[in-house]
């Protein structure tokens, strides 16, 4: 199949908008979620057994619009991955992290239908929830990579506070666990009837809170680990953003809480879990430096190198070889 000549620069606006479009759908799916619309269309893929678009009244139009960017994700992955193995921007590394914003909206859209088949069913709902946030993290690691080359890496911190960024992601994953449980068992079902986490409210919220008080500490803590060990300026930047954002997510949890779950507060908070993920995943990413050159190309270079030096070896050889059968024959010659 021949692919149109796609830039690099084109290339990389295609997997920005990808990624920020995947990051919408959790807004979006927020909103269906807190306005009790996730029922609003009955049937999947289409709105309803007679027809693909939805009523004139607000549930349906809500849980419509919801999967209006689902389309709009599944069109731009389409195009990004296309666009991956087109000549000019072909590498193996861009190839499958494409491929992984492509199977993305493939599991979305086979999660999205059975969240509808069950009912709202929390479990469900949460794993599509924490699917889409895996996806973004995919598209980052596609734009830097984009942007920073696939060569030899090299890490700017120690192996210590690498470390400790490590722990530090996999408290964030369980904040961001804990937190789709806080929902399910709040009075945000995303529609009548829908199934309820089997635990109070009020012990999920604790434990949530715990958890992010654990992750606002530990960051604290790297924060000052990274100043003591004159961390690069930009890493130290990073880490402070994603402190700012936890602060403000904190603020939010806690007026969520005092609100009784008040719907528009917790669209808030799930935008500010979103911009957390990315904040970290950035953060993370920045901890180590590649090479513009690829490793592959890199070795080829040096195979190619070596093969110009044994040739030159080889060369010097032979002429060494002819010199020294010329030689006695020009002197018993001359005798």
């Amino acid at each position: 199949m021949n692919l149109p000549a796609i830039s690099p620069r084109t290339f990389r606006q295609i997997a920005l908008i990808a990624t920020i479009c995947y990051a919408l759908l959790v807004v979006t799916g927020g909103a269906v979620r807190l306005t009790g619309s996730g029922l609003g269309c009955l049937d999947w893929p289409v709105c309803s057994a007679s027809s693909v678009t939805p009523a004139v009244s607000f549930h349906p139009l809500v849980e419509f619009s919801n999967r209006m960017v689902s389309v709009a994700v599944t069109v731009l992955s389409a195009l990004t991955f296309l666009g991956a193995l087109t000549p000019r921007v072909r590498r193996s590394d861009v190839v499958w992290l494409s491929s992984g914003l492509l199977g993305g909206i493939a599991g979305q859209i086979v999660i999205g239908g059975i969240v509808v088949l069950t009912k709202l069913n929390p479990y469900w709902v949460s794993l599509h929830f924490l699917l889409t946030l895996a996806v973004v993290a995919d598209g980052i690691v596609l734009l830097r990579r984009l942007d920073h080359g696939n060569g030899r890496k090299r890490r700017l911190v120690s192996n210590e506070l690498y470390l400790l960024v490590l722990i530090l992601m996999g408290t964030t994953t369980a904040l961001l666990a804990a937190g789709t449980m806080v929902t399910g068992s709040g009075p945000h079902a995303g529609g009548p009837g829908a199934l309820r986490v089997p635990v109070s409210f009020r012990d999920m919220a604790e434990l949530h809170a715990d958890i992010a008080l654990f992750l606002v500490g530990m960051t604290l803590a790297m924060l000052f680990a990274l100043h003591a060990t004159h961390a690069p300026g930009p890493v130290q930047r990073r880490a402070r953003t994603l402190l700012e954002i936890l602060f403000v997510q904190g603020a939010l949890g806690y007026t969520q809480y005092f609100l009784h779950d008040n719907a528009l507060v917790v669209e808030f908070h799930l935008a500010g879990a979103t911009c957390a993920w990315i904040a970290i995943m950035v953060f993370f990413l920045g901890l180590t430096e590649r090479d513009l050159v690829a490793p592959d190309s890199a070795d080829t270079d040096r195979a190619d190198t070596d093969r110009a030096d044994t040739d030159s070896a080889d060369t010097e050889s032979t002429d060494s070889e002819r010199l020294e059968i010329h030689v006695p024959v020009t002197v018993h010659a001359s005798a």
